[in-house]
């Protein structure tokens, strides 16, 4: 029997009941995961069907969305890492990361080196979906902290608020984007208006948070990370800027996708090449094809050593894009429950700030859907009518609310948590106390100075 890909619940089911539903899912993978120890993929599948179960979906269809949702996380976010994996992984077997963090610490002060981090990951977030971002600056955030002896959520945080704050706020992100679109608000603004308030953003949320942090986590880096590197003495070590130029070509590919767009230039032949070049799988690949000549054969590795290497890379994310695959399903189930629009329509017509109420929206989709992108786009579809009497600034600034607000506390139904406590290795009780915290810190902190900037423009 084929069910269709897109299962809400019955007609006649209750708001209370649909938002119960969204609890007791969330609360059953809780359970497992911490107290029966239970993998956190088989957790994750078992929660997602005793909510759609409790949220009234029939039986026969109670893992339709479970299974379109890891469909479509492996098919975006999965192929992504692995993509990542295949780069990190090279870069850490030639000796290229080493050679990017020697620079680093060679350069800045133990003191400075959160700051730091924060700094790469702002740039290199800026045209980055965050996901490319975790994936190609974990190799150098694991390096810094094994080779500096510094706790790892120590230039961990900084490096993560710095990727999450550019998700959430600044274009071309595809939250910020549809956002802007959807309130017709100004993109040049937007974007400026978005890195005034990023910079801070990061600031609080990154390397000042990291301190009380990492002593409260005080974990360190994994001796191996992406499995054993298999460097030995007959490889040279790539240059600097060999390393450097791998690291940043997917940031290239995409920022110039992006100059196409805004430039109105995708219907000539450079600009579809761009256009095409930039997009993030296709950017990752030509890194990844790169990667394995400029770090593999060009350093004296035959080609079978470097298929070897690829081959190698996807044993130790296997675990990682599992787990991913189950959170962007548990989200699905959520999203199609009906329980973000229970939440939405609830506080939409409340007699607050449009601002404010914008924020509140997304918090509240986010945290019943796990995803950034979903509660930018649902929070902007609801409050759109709110901007129709605002100034051109305040639409800006109602786009950047919202986006702040989709970053609020990442938890279980978020494939970013799952994908930070793997990376990192963390339990889920570290996971909350570290990404789930700067999460909710980089949320109202964004706020707060949103709030700020409507006062004086």
């Amino acid at each position: 029997m084929v069910h269709t890909l897109v299962t809400a619940a019955p007609e006649g089911v209750s708001d209370v009941r649909l938002v119960v539903a969204a609890v007791v899912g969330i609360a059953v993978i809780v359970v497992l995961i911490v107290w029966a120890k239970l993998h956190p993929f088989l957790s994750l599948t078992i929660g997602s069907g005793v909510l759609a179960v409790v949220a009234g979906i029939a039986y026969p269809d109670a893992f339709t969305s479970f299974i379109k949702g890891v469909g479509e996380t492996v098919a975006g976010v999965g192929l992504l890492i692995a993509l990542g994996a295949i780069i990190g992984k090279l870069l850490v077997d030639s000796g290229g990361a080493d050679e990017i963090v020697d620079t680093i610490l060679a350069r800045t002060p133990a003191a400075r080196l959160p700051w730091a981090m924060a700094l790469i990951a702002f740039v290199i977030g800026i045209p980055l979906f965050f996901e490319v971002g975790v994936v190609l600056l974990i190799p150098v955030v694991m390096l810094v902290a094994r080779r500096s002896r510094v706790p790892l959520i120590l230039v961990g945080i900084p490096a993560l608020a710095g990727l999450s704050a550019l998700h959430g706020l600044v274009p071309p992100h595809p939250g910020p984007l549809i956002a802007i679109d959807a309130l017709g608000a100004d993109l040049g603004l937007t974007l400026g208006l978005g890195l005034l308030v990023a910079v801070p953003t990061v600031i609080v949320s990154g390397p000042l948070l990291a301190r009380p942090m990492a002593r409260w986590v005080p974990i360190e880096a994994p001796e191996r990370f992406l499995g054993e590197a298999e460097r030995d003495d007959e490889h040279r070590r790539p240059a600097f800027a060999t390393a450097l130029t791998v690291v940043l070509l997917p940031v290239v590919l995409m920022l110039a996708r992006t100059v196409v767009e805004a430039a109105g230039a995708e219907e000539s032949g450079a600009g579809r090449a761009l256009a095409f070049l930039g997009t993030p799988l296709v950017a990752l690949l030509v890194t990844s094809l790169v990667a394995l000549v400029v770090l593999g054969t060009a350093l004296g590795r035959t080609r079978q050593q470097v298929s070897t290497l690829v081959d190698k890379s996807f044993a130790p994310i296997a675990s990682i894009l599992l787990i991913v695959a189950a959170g962007g399903g548990f989200k699905a189930t959520l999203v199609d429950s009906g329980v973000g629009d229970v939440i939405a329509d609830a506080l939409a017509d409340a007699p607050i700030s449009p601002l404010l109420a914008g924020w509140l929206v997304a918090v509240l989709i986010r945290l019943a859907t796990g995803s950034a992108t979903v509660a930018t786009i649902t929070a902007a579809g609801i409050v759109a009518p709110l901007a129709a009497d605002l100034t051109p600034t305040h639409v800006a600034l109602l786009v950047l609310a919202i986006g702040a607000g989709s970053v609020f506390l990442s938890h279980v139904n978020d494939a970013g948590f799952w994908l930070v406590k793997e990376y990192f290795r963390m339990t889920v009780g570290q996971t909350f106390k570290t990404w789930s915290l700067m999460e909710t810190v980089l949320s109202v902190t964004g706020l707060v100075l949103v709030l700020l900037l409507s006062l004086v423009l």
